[in-house]
């Protein structure tokens, strides 16, 4: 429920961008919530998705871990800042060349105001504060609607309403994010940070980070191709069309969300045996839910953005296609990560980019929107067939590698 709620935040206020702004600020909005994301965590060397697995395996009760978390946070913090700072002038010329060089510092506030935000909802996620993770869920997405309503009446319009709505839904997200942690006694105790839990909390986040990166270049690399070779407004409507489409990760989030903590507290027999159950109900849910919602984008796109963006409704059934087998890799990127083998999960994410590497350079140039729509979605279904081949291969009796030590030392 809250990730639906959050994804229906999202889309209206994507709709309102396309609406008030153009194809052309909604596709530097969809860049500008991606990019500070991505610093943020690759600064912070994936600290969201290492805090949930360490504090839902053992190590959770040591009372040096919190204080060596937060510090993380803020080292990453401060790293992102100064490297998006530093980066502002190639920014520019590459992908906001509308964009003023000041506007473009100012949007880099939220790289910090991101990165605290995703890590206090990972904690929340560790600690089994599943009420927490949900409030910051739905925030995250729906602090952005009010900010955009004041900004844009205050007389800001264009990208620069949308930069600075960014910047206060985002430091509102933020405070949403750390007062739920101050709430359930995260910032509790006196214990000193560890350097040698911050030394292994940073190896596993980052052998973790490097397969969401690799996801996150699955998932937009074709929006920095198609936006250099095409421009803004077509990034804008493969934009709603990649949105859309996304739908179908409504379930499969959520899986991974509850099944990622949940397999790593858990003895690794019962594990196992939980996985190979799961692995075919979540397939068939996204599966079954294809066609339907194929259906549903030749009606509802074009309703609700206008006839300008009639054309994301091939792409977005293209992009179906690939997420049909969503619910599977969800269940077991949780069941790699679960188990500490985030390595094997960053392996099938590899594979995912060399595929699309190899078709968005082939396919974007001759068929803009559709040959992105092509590429990621065959990078979906290579993705997923080998995480799904990897949990068999771990999950099978007299197969499986066993963990030794600390359920949360890094293998």
């Amino acid at each position: 429920m809250a990730q639906g709620a959050a994804l229906g935040c999202l889309t209206i206020a994507s709709l309102v961008v396309a609406r008030w702004g153009g194809p052309a600020v909604l596709g530097e909005y969809a860049l500008l919530r991606v990019l500070p994301w991505l610093t943020g965590v690759i600064a912070s060397a994936g600290l969201p998705v290492a805090s949930t697995f360490f504090l839902a395996a053992r190590t959770g009760s040591d009372p040096r871990l919190r204080p060596t978390l937060l510090t993380l946070a803020l080292a990453g913090s401060a790293v992102g800042l100064l490297a998006w700072a530093v980066a502002v002038p190639l920014l520019h010329r590459l992908f906001f060349p509308d964009l003023s060089p000041g506007l473009l510092l100012l949007a880099g506030l939220t790289v910090a105001t991101q990165l605290f935000t995703v890590w206090g909802k990972a904690c929340c996620q560790g600690q089994a504060d599943m009420l927490g993770a949900n409030i910051v869920i739905v925030g995250e997405e729906l602090l952005f609607l009010p900010a955009y309503w004041l900004v844009s009446h205050a007389g800001l319009h264009g990208i620069t309403a949308v930069v600075v709505a960014m910047v206060g839904g985002g430091a509102a997200a933020t405070a949403l994010s750390v007062g739920r942690l101050a709430a359930t006694g995260f910032f509790t105790g006196r214990a000193a940070p560890s350097l040698r839990l911050a030394r292994e909390v940073v190896v596993f986040g980052a052998r973790a980070q490097l397969g969401n990166l690799l996801w996150l270049v699955n998932l937009r690399l074709d929006f920095l191709i198609l936006d250099a070779l095409a421009g803004p407004a077509v990034l804008g409507i493969y934009a709603v069309a990649s949105k859309f489409a996304e739908l179908m990760r409504l379930p499969a989030t959520a899986a991974n969300y509850v099944l990622y903590p949940r397999f790593a507290r858990a003895e690794r027999v019962d594990t196992d045996a939980e996985v190979r159950r799961l692995l075919p109900r979540a397939l068939a849910l996204t599966a079954l839910a294809t066609p339907v919602l194929a259906l549903a984008a030749t009606i509802a796109l074009p309703l609700l953005y206008g006839q300008a963006f009639r054309g994301a409704v091939l792409p977005a059934c293209v992009l179906l296609v690939g997420l049909a087998v969503e619910g599977a890799s969800a269940v077991a990127s949780a069941y790699l990560w679960g188990i500490g083998r985030p390595g094997a999960n960053s392996f099938a994410m590899g594979l995912g980019v060399v595929v699309t590497v190899a078709l968005d350079l082939v396919l974007i140039p001759h068929h803009g929107a559709m040959g992105a729509a092509a590429s990621s979605s065959a990078a979906y279904l290579a993705t997923s067939a080998v995480l799904v081949g990897l949990t068999y291969r771990f999950s099978s009796t007299g197969r499986v590698s066993t963990v030794v030590a600390s359920r949360a030392e890094p293998l």
